[in-house]
């Protein structure tokens, strides 16, 4: 028997399909890269926006229209458990519905799709649970992929966000038990990872449901004393408001943990936080930022945010341009608001035209480029470890520029190396490309030479 998975939407998301691939592989079946050659076909599908559950669908329609005789479709996911109805009558080809909280119970899902009354066309099922049932503690081990590996500590989410759909998909928060988490730790870098992601709705709410707030930081430590060979500890979705003293002074003090944090804040400006149900004392969340840069001076902030939130005033917006203007975050991410139903902003009064909405997206962008651009340069000429993810090839990249990016000429292609450095989470971040051909897999010591809006160059000094 042979699978074929997809992965769409966040890292986390990518934490469960390879959850679901290791379940597979221990039962027997063999994963496979392309469709034709599977006999099960899995998409653990994204439903946290209107767009992504497009694509979910667009992608199931794809799979189905080419299935042959006697393969499965199943959905899985995040769409399936919010919108399993709307797959089951826009894609008549899917056999069965996996939900977020069941995917663990893949294996004998697929056998009991197998079973079916009818072997020619299988008859649709749904596994979709309760989303408020208890996260397990024990979980199959993701992969190390080129030196990195993605560490869930949490499903769900108690935050009552306007806009987000999460809570009616996960459920409330769900802490895994510490010493499942350390233990799988310890086995990753035994594995060969370089570098421990940790990934959850909210990863600095851990613990709360288990009468522990603020237990971050103690597993953090703990995570290191078990791990001392791991070399990079990341830290992602970090809700403002559960961003401790003692999460700043953890962080600070250990090398291994990366300065660097990934804080979705959404906006910033006070009235539309407040119609977001988000923080909205701005001057708190200057006064952490602060606090982390004056006790890491070399910290990098990524954060995300939304523009056309209903009611959203062109003065608003302003003063969310002058809040991203102030911190100088060196990594953004920005939306155009969704009105996603089931949540409180779907029929919020004020809607704003989908052109605005645009507007100022594109705004916002072009703000931030430049923002960091000026932050990359600041890394020119600095020494940083770099974790090598793959090789390429790119056109003669000469010494920094007037602008401090490298200079382009037309010489043939050379081999490059293409890895991350601490200010770089993953897929969402810029990349280092290092002339020559390094070991994938492994850290490099570079020395940037060059600066661009989203990437650096620089050359290798040792590995």
């Amino acid at each position: 028997m042979k699978y074929y998975l997809l992965t769409l939407g966040c890292p986390k998301n990518t934490v469960d399909s390879e959850g679901m691939a290791r379940l597979m592989v221990d039962a027997g079946y063999g994963g496979v890269s392309t469709p034709d050659d599977a006999d099960v076909l899995i998409v653990n599908t994204c439903g946290f926006l209107a767009a992504a559950e497009d694509e979910s669908l667009a992608t199931l329609r794809e799979l189905a229209q080419a299935k042959r005789p006697g393969q499965l479709l199943v959905a899985a996911g995040c769409m399936a458990q919010r919108n399993g109805q709307r797959i089951v009558q826009d894609v008549p080809g899917v056999d069965g519905l996996l939900g977020t909280r069941r995917w663990m119970e893949v294996v004998p899902f697929i056998a009991a799709l197998r079973a079916g009354p009818d072997a020619r066309v299988f008859g649709r099922y749904a596994l979709l649970g309760d989303p408020e049932q208890p996260f397990a503690g024990a979980m199959p081990r993701p992969p190390v992929v080129n030196g990195s590996a993605y560490l869930k500590i949490s499903d769900g989410c108690n935050a009552p966000c306007a806009f987000c759909s999460i809570p009616t998909i996960k459920g409330k928060l769900r802490s895994r038990l510490p010493e499942a988490i350390v233990a799988e730790a310890a086995a990753l870098v035994a594995s060969g990872a370089q570098e421990l992601i940790l990934v959850a709705q909210d990863t600095t709410d851990y613990g709360r449901d288990a009468g522990r707030p603020d237990a971050l930081p103690d597993l953090m430590r703990a995570i290191l004393g078990a791990a001392p060979d791991l070399r990079w500890l990341r830290l992602m979705y970090a809700y403002p408001g559960h961003v401790s003293d003692r999460l700043i002074e953890v962080m600070a003090s250990d090398e291994r943990i990366c300065h660097y944090l990934d804080i979705p804040l959404q906006h910033g400006h006070p009235d539309v936080l407040r119609r977001m149900f988000r923080p909205s004392n701005t001057e708190k969340l200057l006064a952490t930022f602060a606090a982390m840069r004056a006790a890491m001076p070399d910290m990098a902030f990524r954060s995300t945010f939304i523009t056309g939130l209903p009611g959203e005033t062109e003065e608003e917006f302003a003063g969310l341009e002058a809040f991203v203007g102030e911190i100088q975050f060196d990594k953004v991410g920005v939306f155009t608001f969704s009105p996603e139903p089931g949540t409180p902003a779907y029929d919020m009064p004020g809607a704003v035209p989908e052109g605005v909405r645009q507007e100022r997206y594109d705004r916002l962008m072009a703000q931030q480029q430049r923002i960091s651009l000026a932050r990359n340069q600041v890394q020119v000429g600095r020494t940083l470890d770099v974790l090598v993810e793959g090789h390429g090839e790119a056109e003669g990249l000469a010494p920094a520029g007037r602008r401090g990016g490298p200079r382009r000429g037309r010489r043939a292609a050379q081999p490059v190396s293409i890895g991350r450095s601490y200010r770089d989470a993953p897929d969402v971040d810029g990349l280092v490309i290092v002339p020559g051909l390094l070991p994938i897999g492994r850290m490099a010591s570079v020395r940037i030479t060059g600066a661009m809006e989203y990437d650096l160059v620089g050359e290798a000094l040792g590995t």
